[in-house]
């Protein structure tokens, strides 16, 4: 083979080398917490390296199945390397603070993962301040930059309300400044963006979601430039973040599969929310791969793809606090396929109700209707629809006087 295998390609091979594995194409699972030396030397020069890479230390700071998950990863990001951690929120947390100290500010998208939010609302107890930004900035965001501004924290597609950030206006800004770029790639995966190649410094997954798509494992990785994987990897030792075996084993069998799965999550997904875009008592539904939606063009320039993920707006329904929630509290009973239930990426549909205006900076959620976060997972496309039509139906007939 000549030149660079294709993704399809590396998505079945990368970080696996039969010719070290006794000629099984999977790496074995190794659950191991003690290593044990030849010889003192060995030893002495297992302590001599900070980042503890060169050769096995300690079950805590990876294992050969483990490496062999960072491995994959880092080639289908493209990055320089990866750190395996023992779920998404603790691969963002490690992450910001691997660059982070007492008198630095931060710029955060307002659109970002709401644990993320609660995180970096808590930095503040740390002498870091946070500040939001519209998750629709490009080169404006300089206009925000301090002389202490140290991160900017990007997720494209936004998490509830789907807002794509422009990738390349933002880290080129950044990189003028010295400032380090993060991004959040779990929507997408190395499958349908590479942040790294937009200019991102650091990218975080969630690997717990379509990276392992079964919904049978929590895990999380951070993907490094060669710049910034030092700081991250020494962070993840001081702090003692590590993954379980059978967890980056799952990762890793999950990768084989991505790109069939991403290509049919698209498939699901951007079906059922044209379909959903005809139906009485939809205001809006929120997903860039559609024609018309807000960050459709950016998702056209720097996207190949579109998750299963995607937003519902219903119109907007009488009563107090929460417009019409008797009636979406009755839609969601009335469901059989969509289970109601957090997380998603795996072959499952899951639905469950969404409120961003308690926790969005005042103005930047306009939606009026209630919201609804909806997973496309592989039931039939057709049984799909007619279980939200017959959802849907029931918040109609509830909603009338």
């Amino acid at each position: 083979m000549t030149g660079k295998p294709s993704m399809e390609t590396r998505f079945v091979h990368a970080g696996s080398d039969p010719r070290q594995q006794h000629g099984y194409v999977n790496p074995p699972i190794h659950r191991a917490s003690t290593v044990l030396y030849e010889d003192v030397a060995a030893m002495d020069a297992s302590q001599a390296d900070p980042l503890k890479r060169r050769m096995p230390v300690y079950g805590r700071f990876g294992t050969p199945t483990g490496r062999a998950f960072e491995t994959a990863l880092t080639d289908l990001e493209g990055g320089h390397a990866a750190v395996a951690t023992c779920s998404g929120l603790a691969a963002i947390t490690t992450a910001i603070l691997s660059f982070v100290r007492a008198g630095d500010h931060i710029l955060v998208s307002d659109s970002v993962y709401l644990p993320t939010r609660k995180f970096c609302n808590s930095l503040a107890d740390l002498g870091v301040e946070t500040e939001y930004y519209d998750p629709g900035v490009d080169k404006s965001i300089e206009d925000l930059i301090r002389p202490t501004t140290r991160l900017v924290c990007l997720e494209s597609p936004g998490s509830t309300t789907f807002e794509v950030q422009d990738v390349p206006a933002v880290t080129s800004v950044c990189r003028t400044h010295g400032v380090v770029t993060l991004i959040d790639n779990t929507w997408a995966t190395p499958a349908f963006h590479r942040p790294l190649e937009l200019g991102a410094d650091v990218v975080v997954h969630s690997a717990t979601k379509y990276l392992t798509g079964h919904a049978d494992s929590i895990l999380g990785a951070i993907v490094c430039t060669e710049d910034t994987y030092p700081a991250v990897r020494a962070t993840a030792i001081r702090l003692g973040q590590c993954a379980g075996a059978d967890d980056v084993y799952l990762g890793l069998r999950g990768l084989r599969t991505l790109g069939v799965r991403m290509r049919h999550h698209h498939h699901q997904a951007v079906g059922l929310a044209s379909w959903l875009r005809e139906q009485d008592g939809v205001r809006a539904v929120l997903h860039p791969a559609l024609p018309g939606d807000p960050g459709h063009e950016l998702w056209c320039r720097d996207f190949t793809g579109a998750a299963g993920l995607f937003g519902l707006e219903l119109e907007p329904g009488p009563g107090p606090g929460r417009p019409g929630k008797p009636a979406v509290d009755a839609l969601l009973g009335e469901l059989r396929l969509f289970g109601l239930g957090h997380s998603y990426g795996g072959y499952e549909s899951l639905i469950v109700p969404a409120d961003p205006v308690t926790h969005r900076l005042p103005g930047t959620w306009t939606g009026r209707g209630p919201l609804l976060r909806v997973h496309a997972g592989f039931e039939s496309l057709d049984d799909l629809k007619e279980d939200l039509a017959r959802g849907l139906a029931t918040l109609s007939a509830h909603a009338r006087p």
